[in-house]
Parts: structure tokens; sequence; C-alpha cells
């Protein structure tokens, strides 16, 4: 009985997506759309399989397939019938957005779906739980972020990893003529670098001139790619992969056996540390949690690696996309130097804080080219959003972030346009000066809104602009890519671009210049 059970099961979750897989095949080779073809229209739902044939056929343009579809509708919110029974709302409507994460919010979690899919990478982090877990590790984590000992952390953090490490590397790659660097790549290895010495008060040291590999970094990487392509796949494979040992779920298990290895040595060092004196010196988020009590090492080890996550590739993706659309602009960017040489080379904090256009521009950026693309959310009980959209118990409702930067009702008709004065007006005391003009957090979502907003959002913004004045004081980064060439984007759990930015680096000739 038990095998003929086994049987069955393989039948409905392998025979029955392989089948599929080859009449999608078939089809995509027979009418699989050009990018001169393409017309926006609203995907066709067929019983069992749903929208697959649409999906499978716009995998390689996702994004801009939904933006378009939630650009047709009405209310920029439509219905996806994945497989089976499952649906899924799509919205890039600010009243809905505000209605799931702050007026209904205790309906909409994670979910069970969301923490299944992400439970062995993140366990039960901040990032995966909801209910009282949620507030718990909310309410602890919040303290931490608003003291202004981390902040100084903080600072003294980035500093260090740009005048130790990523100026001297930039400075060498400017005095060789030729030499191209993945910009992308130098950005995520000073996040990754800044945020282990943040949340563990651990050096991966993985911005060096030889570029080294690091064996906790290639981990967590490896981690994020699996977990994301769990969210992307059009039959959920993964839990046979699971259950067998194969494949990406075999790697997955090893990357996330490193990954836990490792933060458990650094807890128990720590651990071990504070057994012998009343309190760490160290001001780093891990040690905080402990020196206040919280020394359970699986809760300990789940909320950092949370943390490491979101600080990962945020400001990394963010700043990626940032230098190539300065490269495009050159007038926002003669504006940002031209700020940036107003402030002390070492500018201390409350200079950061008024570097308005700088800030402007890296909203824009963001605008345009998300962190984090979409967000979604499961409904604990039946509901009726906003725009009139009945959702049912266990229903995903997902609010897309890339769509919602590029909706010209939201934006106006330049919203394609790269422009930081739609986030700036004149001061009316010095008409010399600009002053910020922030969208609400409902249309403007990159660091969601209502109780889950970012606590690491001032955090994000210091250190990005940061970076940037110390990056563009001293250099000009140049893209290497053909004229007219628009990279990829790619929605992984954070975004990033599709074969890295490969730049040259060249120092600027102040005299010159001013």
């Amino acid at each position: 009985m038990e095998s003929l059970q086994f049987l069955a099961f393989v039948s409905l979750t392998v025979l029955l997506p392989l089948l599929s897989f080859f009449f999608l095949t078939r089809t995509s080779k027979q009418s699989s759309p050009s990018p001169s073809t393409i017309t926006t229209q609203f995907p066709k739902s067929y019983p069992l399989i749903g929208s697959t044939f649409a999906v499978y056929a716009n995998r390689e343009r996702r994004m801009q397939w939904m933006t378009d579809i939630l650009k047709s509708s009405p209310s920029a919110t439509f219905f996806l019938h994945r497989s089976f029974a499952s649906y899924e709302v799509i919205t890039a409507n600010p009243a809905v957005v505000q209605h799931i994460l702050k007026t209904k919010f205790h309906n909409y979690g994670k979910g069970d779906n969301f923490h299944r899919v992400l439970k062995d990478l993140l366990g039960f982090g901040i990032f995966n739980v909801d209910g009282e877990s949620w507030k718990f590790q909310r309410q602890i984590s919040s303290h931490e972020f608003n003291t202004k000992s981390l902040r100084k952390f903080v600072e003294t953090v980035i500093d260090t990893e740009l005048c130790d490490r990523l100026i001297p590397i930039l400075s060498s790659a400017a005095a060789k003529t030729g030499t191209v660097l993945d910009f992308q790549d130098i950005l995520q290895r000073f996040a990754f670098d800044n945020i282990c010495k943040i949340a563990f008060g651990f050096d991966p040291a993985y911005l060096l001139p030889s570029l080294p590999k690091a064996k906790f970094a290639e981990a967590f990487e490896e981690g994020v790619k699996i977990s994301t392509e769990r969210f992307l796949a059009v039959f959920p494979l993964w839990k046979i992969k699971k259950l067998l040992n194969i494949g990406s779920e075999k790697r997955l298990r090893i990357a996330v056996s490193e990954i836990r290895e490792y933060a458990t040595k650094i807890i128990r060092e720590k651990k071990h540390e504070l057994g012998e004196k009343a309190s760490l010196d160290s001001a780093d988020l891990l040690s905080r949690f402990l020196s206040s009590g919280h020394s359970d090492e699986n809760f300990v080890t789940d909320i950092v690696i949370s943390f490491i996550l979101a600080g990962r590739d945020t400001t990394s993706s963010a700043l990626t996309w940032y230098f190539w659309l300065l490269s495009k602009n050159p007038r926002v960017e003669a504006e940002v130097l031209k700020e940036i040489r107003e402030k002390s080379e070492s500018p201390i904090f409350d200079e950061v804080k008024d570097m308005v256009y700088t800030h402007a521009s890296l909203c824009e950026s963001m605008r345009l080219y998300p962190p984090v693309a979409v967000d979604m959310k499961e409904a604990a009980i039946d509901d009726i959003l906003p725009d009139g959209t009945v959702v049912k118990k266990g229903m995903t409702v997902t609010y897309h972030q890339y769509a919602m930067g590029r909706m010209e009702t939201l934006w106006g008709a330049d919203w394609a346009e790269f422009k930081p004065e739609r986030w700036l007006e004149k001061s009316e005391e010095e008409e010399k000066h600009w002053r910020f003009v922030g969208r609400d957090a409902y249309t403007y979502t990159v660091f969601q809104a209502g109780p889950r907003i970012c606590l690491g959002k001032e955090m994000a913004f210091m250190q990005m602009k940061r970076l940037v004045a110390g990056i563009l004081r001293r250099f000009k980064v140049v893209p290497v890519m053909e004229e007219g060439f628009v990279p990829v984007f790619v929605p992984y759990l954070t975004s990033k671009m599709k074969g890295g930015l490969p730049v040259r680096i060249v120092e600027r000739d102040i005299d010159a210049e001013e």
C-alpha cells in the first residue's frame, strides 16, 4: 500500500509537471514572443495548469511582463492563476498596499508557503515569522537599532572598509591601464564585510586586492540563489529533490550547514567570552543580543542570519544600478559631485544627513531598480481589498515594487527619466538649497511600510551616501558596455544586474574639473 501511495505521489508531483513542461517547451518553440511582437494581455488560464503557459513564455522578462499587465489594469491589480487551485493577487495600487501592510496588517503575514520556502535558510528569524515571534524579535531589534552607540559603530566599520580596502583597490585599478572590474562584485564584497562586522563582529576579509574566495560568503550566495529558485519554480519540484536529497536541494543543505556551523562557532566564542566578564566590549548586534540575556543559540543564529541577508545585497544592489544610471546621466553626476565637494573629506553623520541631492538621487535610482522587486503576503481570513478584489483565506497577495516605480499614474509621464528633482523642492529660506520631499511609504515601497517598515533604513542610506561620497570624490566609474546596452534586472531575493557591471576606474583630475 505504501509503495502504491508513493507511486501516486510521484505521478502527481513529477509526471504531471514533466508532461506540462514538455507541452510548454513545444509551445514556446512554436510561439515564443519576441520583444517586437509582444502585446500586453491578461494571461490565459487553463484547468489544472492555470496560467503556466504564459508564465513560462515570459520567464525571461517576468518583471516587465507583470509591469505591463498592471499598467493595463484599471485598478493596477490582477489575478494570476498558478497551477491547480492556486491563485495570486498581484498589485501596484498604493491603496491596496496600505491595506495589506497597515490597515489589515494582522490578516496579511508571511504565511505558511513563504515560511516553508525560506525555513532552511532563515529558520525562525525575523524575516520569516509572524505573530508573537515576529513581535518579540522586532522589539529587541528595534531597541538595538535606535542606539547612538550602534550608529557610531556602523560609521566606523563603513569608514574603515572604505579607506583601508575599497579606495586602495580602486586606486590600483585606475593606475593600471585597461583594468576592468566587476563593480557589482566589488560592492557585494564591501557590503558582505560590513554586515558581517556589524552583525557578528566578524571580518570575513572578502574585499581584498586578490578578490579571494570566502567559504562563508559563497555558502550564503548559494543558499540565497537556490532559495530564490524555489519561489520561481513553475511546479514545486524542489520538495521532491529535498526528499531525495539530490541536485540543488542537496547543494542547499550543504550551504545552510556551512552557514549555521560558522555562525554557531562565532556565537559560542562570544558566549565563552561573556562567561568570563560581565559584558562584551564589542558593539556588534550579536554581542548586544547576548549581553541583554538572549543566549539561545538557535534564536540568535536565526536573527543574525536574517540581518546578514538584509544587509548583504540590498545596498550593493542599489549602488550597482545607481552607478550605472549616473554614467548615463552626467548632469546628475555633476550635481552629486558638487554636493560631495561641499562636505569634508570624511563627512561626519550630520554632513552625510545633509547630502540632500545625493539622497534624492539614491531614492530615484531605487524607484527604477528596487533592491527587492516584489513582496508577498498571505491572507489569514477572507477579505475584500479597497479596489473590490475578493481575497480568500490562504491566497497570496503580492505587491510589485518594480512595477510601482514605473506607473505613470504614480510618477507622471516622465516616469522613465532618472530625475532626482522629482524628490526635491527649493528651500523657502534659501533658494539655492534643495529640500527633500519624500513620497508616502505605500507609493514608494522600497523600505516596506507599516509595522514591518525596514529597521535599517537610516543605516542603509548612511552607508550608501558615505560610499558614494568616498568613491566619486576621487574616481569616475565608467561602465564597459556597448552603446545603448541596457543591463538585465534579475529579481532574486534581492535583485542583481545580470552578468555584473564591468567598469574602468578613472582617477579624477580635481584641479581640472574645478
